[in-house]
């Protein structure tokens, strides 16, 4: 019971800290910028003006209070025996500075007054994803579970750091693309981890309660946020918020140890702005030769504004409806599996 009252006093703190700091945004003139608008993004121009880079405040209290949780009230060890490689809890200690780290390069961009080129912030993102995928690697080992069985297997070092520097920047670049609706982005996010922790403990794949108490401390500081960014929103998270998001994701996956879940918690980010992003990506490679998705409006969420006409309400309900409906049919049919005994 002393666990669970921990747990609940860091997702309380955790709420209620981002709710005064966002509400009073102390230090705002100097730590903060103002949303400059985007360039072709559908209904972007409602908030120019909007202080925008408040990924700083919610990001750090959850950083903070996953912190004392993890390695002050609740210090973990496993009780099953990590047969992967080196120290889970330095690991997730790196990783967290990692998070800061993501956060700090977003958040410079923010609030500079021109925005950075985006071969910059690209090259900032490889940077910190490749650092991260050397924690990753020797800190948590190279054994991979599939979350829909439960079954694992090692993967070569090489290959494994390569797929998760490249799930990193995937997750990262995704996860800002999406961030054109309020409150899209990060309600997704939340669902994303929630997600991946209950298929991380179906899969067994969980070691210790660590993926539980960053659960704790990163729903309730996310949700705050959304209590100021919902429809119409008050303010934005910024690059220093949806890039960490992105990285947090991936990273959380690689802690659980079932990052190929990415392709199930990360569908909504990959359809959204993943989309997006390759379609960008292949017209310049190409020199516009080929245009991939000529026909649709990228983001999706541009796609159902502009096209299908969906009010920004609406565009939130259907996405974060069906990253819902998605999750639960993959956790129901996971559950089956396991009670059939078909695997």
């Amino acid at each position: 019971m002393d666990f669970v009252f921990k747990m609940a006093g860091g997702g309380i703190a955790a709420f209620v800290i981002t709710l005064i700091l966002l509400k009073f945004r102390p230090g705002e003139k100097v730590l903060l910028g103002h949303d400059r608008g985007r360039k072709f993004a559908q209904g972007s121009e409602v908030n120019i003006g909007k202080p925008t880079g408040v990924g700083f405040y919610f990001i750090l209290v959850f950083l903070a209070v996953a912190s004392v949780l993890c390695f002050v009230l609740c210090p973990t060890v496993s009780d099953k025996g990590i047969l992967e490689s080196g120290n889970v809890i330095s690991g997730l200690g790196f990783g967290l500075l990692a998070v800061l780290a993501e956060m700090v390069t977003g958040w410079l961009d923010d609030r500079s007054k021109n925005p950075w080129n985006e071969y910059i912030k690209g090259a900032l993102d490889v940077a910190v994803s490749l650092v991260a995928g050397l924690i990753c690697v020797h800190f948590f080992g190279t054994r991979v579970y599939l979350a829909i069985t439960g079954t694992y297997f090692d993967i070569n070092p090489l290959l494994y750091y390569f797929l998760a520097v490249l799930l990193f920047v995937v997750s990262i670049n995704a996860t800002n693309a999406t961030d054109g609706i309020d409150g899209l982005s990060g309600a997704l996010s939340v669902v994303a981890v929630i997600a991946t922790l209950v298929m991380s403990s179906l899969a067994g794949s969980c070691f210790d309660n660590n993926p539980a108490l960053l659960t704790v401390a990163f729903g309730p500081a996310i949700s705050a946020y959304l209590a100021y960014n919902y429809n119409p929103s008050k303010m934005m998270m910024g690059d220093a918020g949806s890039r960490s998001l992105g990285f947090f994701i991936a990273f959380f996956l690689i802690l659980c140890r079932i990052p190929f879940l990415y392709f199930i918690v990360g569908l909504p980010f990959l359809c959204d702005g993943g989309i997006s992003i390759l379609k960008i990506t292949v017209g310049r490679l190409t020199k516009k030769k080929i245009i991939l998705f000529k026909s649709i409006t990228t983001p999706l969420h541009d796609e159902l504004r502009k096209n299908r006409k969906f009010s920004a309400r609406k565009v939130w309900v259907t996405l974060v409806l069906a990253a819902v409906i998605v999750d639960v049919i993959y956790i129901c049919v996971s559950s089956l599996i396991r009670v059939t005994g078909i695997v």
